[in-house]
């Protein structure tokens, strides 16, 4: 696989619609028929300035990984601000993991195709793995303000369980996208009541 290239600034109208391209395709079509050709197309660019700045589809994918992440996860910030129980704070929680997954599974998707790719090359493995580390630490703050309020008391470091409950989502999702015929509401109760566990003693 060809190396990542070095990134260029992203704040320009043209690199958001290359990113929105791709995250479109991908929903499509998916990852794999989401060509560089067709981006360029779709986003109204030449490959030559998607080339420039991107350098790679694989890097293209993990700026868009990396985009909806952080969108997402500032998402939390309100809500998990303002709960004032556990339960609150769970609801929060699953009700951003189940709107991921019915309204926009094309993130899971998105996620999994970054991750394989970064198995067949270290920058983008790095990347993610940064990536991952970002967005547990920031969840990982905000349960911590949670529980200097004496909303949560946590068994474990915050970004340990923050780890977990992200663990515990990206696999349910996976699941549930996998096998949408089946009924998974007993799984996700069951995972709620683990993650209850984690974040208080009582």
């Amino acid at each position: 696989m060809e190396a990542a290239a070095p990134q260029r600034e992203l704040s320009g109208e043209k690199a958001q619609r290359i990113i929105e391209a791709m995250r479109d395709s991908v929903a499509e079509r998916g990852a794999a028929g989401s060509t560089i050709e067709h981006v360029a197309r779709q986003a109204g660019v030449s490959r030559g300035l998607l080339h420039y700045y991107f350098g790679t589809k694989e890097r293209l994918l993990v700026e868009v990984v990396r985009r909806d992440s952080e969108m997402r996860i500032n998402r939390l910030d309100e809500p998990i601000a303002g709960a004032k129980t556990v339960d609150d704070v769970l609801d929060v929680l699953v009700a951003s993991l189940m709107d991921i997954i019915e309204n926009e599974p094309a993130f899971f998707l998105l996620l999994f195709e970054v991750f394989s790719a970064g198995r067949r090359n270290a920058d983008i493995q790095r990347e993610l793995g940064q990536l991952f580390t970002r967005t547990i630490g920031h969840v990982g703050t905000a349960l911590r303000a949670k529980e200097s309020e004496g909303v949560l008391k946590l068994r474990f470091d915050a970004e340990a369980v923050v780890s977990y409950l992200f663990a515990v989502g990206d696999g349910f999702a996976l699941q549930a996208l996998s096998d949408p015929e089946r009924d998974h509401s007993a799984t996700l109760a069951a995972s709620v009541v683990a993650a209850r566990f984690l974040l208080t003693d009582e």
